[in-house]
């Protein structure tokens, strides 16, 4: 595991009854199937701990994004559960392993956004509109009605207007064609190179410009920004 720079006090409790700021969710759900093995994983890993690091140096972000890990190589799992950054201090490990359950990982991904939610309001927490990352490199080898399912359940959300998603494939072998099946409203994007830190630093940037607006307001993506890591125009 990796130290997460600026560390604080780790609390094993829930904050949510001590920390009233107004959360932002955020779910990365990241391919660690057999082929992300080597240089692939490395730069995913030091692209998650920049994006950890850079909210961390943003005094109302640290208290307000909240992230949560779910990782799909051989099979769908949750590695790290929602906390603020304020909570985090080390960076989970990602074993590559298996195939590619995509469906299921985004299932999985979108049951945890739930849950969250309804942890919030639960406890008097308000909260932004949740953000669903999603990140491979291949092609889909789960269930085929996982997928099915999956693409519904973001259809509907994004319609409602209960869900960003941003679908990126990584490499050649991306699937573009059933990421943009997860992208209703957006044609999926294609990281360029392995440009997985800058992508990191414009996610940590757009989710510190979020923490620091009202909830309810409309925010307005840097476009700009997104040509520096995507080989797809926006």
């Amino acid at each position: 595991m990796s130290k997460i720079e600026r560390e604080t006090d780790f609390f094993e409790e829930d904050d949510l009854a001590t920390n009233p700021a107004p959360r932002v969710p955020i779910c990365l759900c990241l391919d660690t199937s057999g082929s992300m093995e080597g240089r692939r994983c490395e730069e995913l890993r030091k692209g998650v701990e920049r994006f950890y690091n850079s909210i961390k140096s943003d005094e109302v972000a640290v208290n307000s994004a909240e992230v949560c890990i779910v990782t799909f190589g051989g099979k769908a799992k949750c590695i790290s559960e929602f906390k603020t950054l304020a909570q985090i201090t080390e960076l989970p490990a990602f074993d590559v392993a298996g195939e590619t359950p995509l469906g299921e990982a985004v299932n999985l991904a979108l049951d945890k956004l739930d849950a969250r939610k309804e942890e919030y309001k639960d406890n008097g927490v308000d909260y932004f509109q949740p953000w669903l990352v999603i990140m491979t490199d291949g092609y889909a080898t789960g269930l085929q009605s996982e997928f099915d399912r999956a693409v519904k359940r973001v259809e509907s959300l994004v319609k409602d207007r209960k869900l960003t998603v941003f679908p990126i494939g990584v490499g050649s072998s991306a699937d573009m064609e059933g990421l943009n099946k997860l992208s209703p409203k957006r044609q999926a994007l294609k990281l360029r190179g392995l440009n997985f830190k800058e992508f990191f630093e414009w996610l940590s940037q757009s989710v510190c410009r979020v923490s620091q607006s009202v909830v309810g307001e409309k925010i307005t993506l840097d476009v700009e920004a997104i040509k520096a890591w995507s080989e797809i125009e926006f």
